[in-house]
C-alpha cells in the first residue's frame, strides 16, 4: 500500500519544517485549523508523510464548524466544542469518531486491537481464510511427507526413557529424526509465516479503510517485499538468540573451566538475564515486520521504526501481544487435544497425545490426522496474530503520529479533505 496517504514515516521523502509558522502547523497563540489536533511533543502534526501524502485540511470532527472561540481557561490550541459555552444539554449527540473499516480511528482499546483482528477474519473471510488455509496446508504436507518417509521412526528416541547413559551413538540414532523431522517443519513454518505475514498485512491496512481486497491484490502489493521480510525475520531471530548465547557464555566457560558451582550459579543467572532480554527484544522489534510492509523501506529502517513506535508503550503492547498468544494457545490446545485422541486411535496406539505418548512409528494415518488438525490451527491462528500485530502497529502510529486523520482522509471519511487514490480505489 505505497500509495495509500498515511503509511510512510513521517519525514521519510523531506525533512520537517521548523519555526512557528511551518507548513501545516499553526504559531503560537492560533487556534488549530478543521481537522487537526493540539500539538504534542510526541503526537507531531501529520506533516512531511510525504511529497504524495498531504495533510488533511478539511474540517474532521474534532471543531464544530463555525463555532465560537474555546473557553478562556481551555488548553491552548482547542476549539470550541459542543458543551463548552454553555451548560449540558442532555441528549446532545457526542462527536462522530469516523469508522470505515475494522476498527474505529482514534487509538484503540486492548478489546479493540483484538476484536479488530477477529472482524478483518469475518469481513475478509475469503481472502483471509484462503490465504491461511493454503499456506498451512503446503506446510503440513511438506512436513508430513518428510517425516513419513525420513523421520518416522520413533523406537530409539522413546528408548531413552530407559537407557540414563546413553552413548553418542544411541543420542544420535534416537535424536536423528526428531530433529530432522523438527529442522524441516521449522524451515516451512518460517517460510509459510512470512509469506502469511506479508499477505495479511496488507489485508488489515485496507480493512481499516473498508476497501476490499482479493488474494491476487494481497499477492502483488507482499510480493517485492518477501525477501526483506524474511531478511528481517531470520535477523531478528539471530539477535535474540545471540544475546541469550552471551548470557550464558560466562557460566559455560566456568563450567568447562572446571569449575562447576560457580558455572552453575552464573547459567542460572545468565538463563534468567537472557530470558528477560530476550523478551525485551522480542517486543521491541514486534512492530517491525508490518513497518516493512506498509512503509516499504529497509529492514534496518523497519527494525529502528519499531523501536520507536513500541518506545514509550512497551508494557502495553507486551501485555496485548502475551493476551493474543494466550488465545491462540488456547485455541490451539483446544484444537490439538481432541485431534491427537483421534489420531492415536486411527493409528490403534494407546493413550495418544492426550497422554503425551508418541507412537514408536509414526505411521501415515496418524501423520495425516495430525496433519489435519495442524491445519485447522494454523487457519484459525495465523490470521488472528498477523491481524493484532498490524494493529498494534497501525494503534501506535495514531497515538503518536495522528495518523488517523490521514486514513480518514484515505478513507473518504465526510470532513476529511478530498479522498486520495489508493489500492482500491479509482482515480477521477
Amino acid at each position: 500500500m505505497n500509495d495509500a496517504p498515511g503509511w510512510a514515516s513521517p519525514g521519510s521523502s523531506e525533512p520537517e519544517p521548523h519555526g512557528d509558522k511551518a507548513q501545516g502547523t499553526p504559531a503560537a497563540g492560533d487556534g488549530p485549523q478543521h481537522g487537526e489536533r493540539p500539538a504534542q511533543a510526541d503526537r507531531p502534526a501529520p506533516t512531511g508523510w510525504s511529497a504524495q501524502q498531504p495533510p488533511s485540511a478539511g474540517p474532521t470532527g474534532w471543531d464544530a464548524p463555525g463555532s465560537p472561540p474555546g473557553r478562556p481557561d481551555a488548553p491552548a490550541g482547542w476549539g470550541q466544542g459542543p458543551g463548552w459555552g454553555g451548560p449540558q444539554q442532555y441528549g446532545a449527540p457526542y462527536a462522530h469518531v469516523a469508522k470505515p473499516g475494522v476498527i474505529p480511528l482514534r487509538p484503540l482499546g486492548v478489546g479493540e486491537v483484538l476484536d479488530g483482528a477477529v472482524s478483518t477474519m469475518r469481513a475478509h473471510w475469503r481472502p483471509v481464510l484462503g490465504i491461511a488455509l493454503g499456506i498451512a496446508v503446503l506446510v503440513q504436507l511438506v512436513t508430513t511427507v518428510a517425516t513419513g518417509l525420513w523421520f518416522s521412526d520413533m523406537g530409539a528416541f522413546l528408548a531413552l526413557e530407559d537407557d540414563t547413559s546413553p552413548t553418542a551413538e544411541e543420542l544420535s540414532d534416537a535424536l536423528g529424526p526428531l530433529l530432522g523431522s523438527e529442522a524441516v517443519h521449522g524451515l516451512m513454518t518460517v517460510v509459510g509465516t512470512v509469506i502469511a505475514t506479508a499477505m495479511l498485512t496488507m489485508i488489515v491496512s485496507r480493512a481499516v479503510l473498508g476497501r476490499p481486497v482479493s488474494i491476487g491484490e494481497a499477492w502483488r502489493d507482499a510480493r517485492p517485499l518477501l525477501g526483506k521480510l524474511l531478511g528481517l525475520t531470520l535477523l531478528v531471530t539471530l539477535i535474540v538468540l545471540g544475546v541469550l548465547a552471551l548470557c550464558l557464555l560466562p557460566g559455560a566457560v566456568l563450567a568447562a573451566a572446571g569449575s562447576t558451582l560457580a558455572g552453575s550459579f552464573f547459567l542460572l543467572i545468565g538463563s534468567l538475564g537472557g530470558l528477560v532480554l530476550m523478551v525485551w527484544l522480542w517486543v521491541r522489534f514486534s512492530l517491525s515486520a508490518p513497518a516493512l510492509m506498509l512503509e516499504r523501506g529497509t529492514v534496518i529502517a523497519a527494525l529502528r521504526r519499531s523501536g520507536k513506535l513500541v518506545r514509550g508503550s512497551w508494557w502495553r503492547i507486551f501485555g496485548i501481544q502475551l493476551l493474543a498468544a494466550l488465545l491462540v494457545f488456547v485455541l490451539s490446545l483446544i484444537v490439538s487435544v481432541p485431534v491427537g485422541g483421534l489420531a492415536s486411535l486411527v493409528d490403534g496406539s494407546p493413550g495418544g497425545s492426550l497422554l503425551g505418548d508418541v507412537p514408536a512409528t509414526l505411521t501415515w494415518p496418524y501423520l495425516i490426522v495430525t496433519a489435519i488438525g495442524a491445519v485447522v490451527t494454523s487457519t484459525l491462528t495465523l490470521p488472528f496474530s498477523a491481524g493484532v500485530t498490524a494493529l498494534l502497529y497501525i494503534d501506535a502510529r495514531i497515538r503518536r503520529e495522528a495518523l488517523d486523520l490521514e486514513l480518514a482522509r484515505a478513507a473518504g471519511v465526510p470532513g476529511h479533505g478530498p479522498q486520495q487514490p489508493g489500492p482500491g480505489t479509482v482515480a477521477g
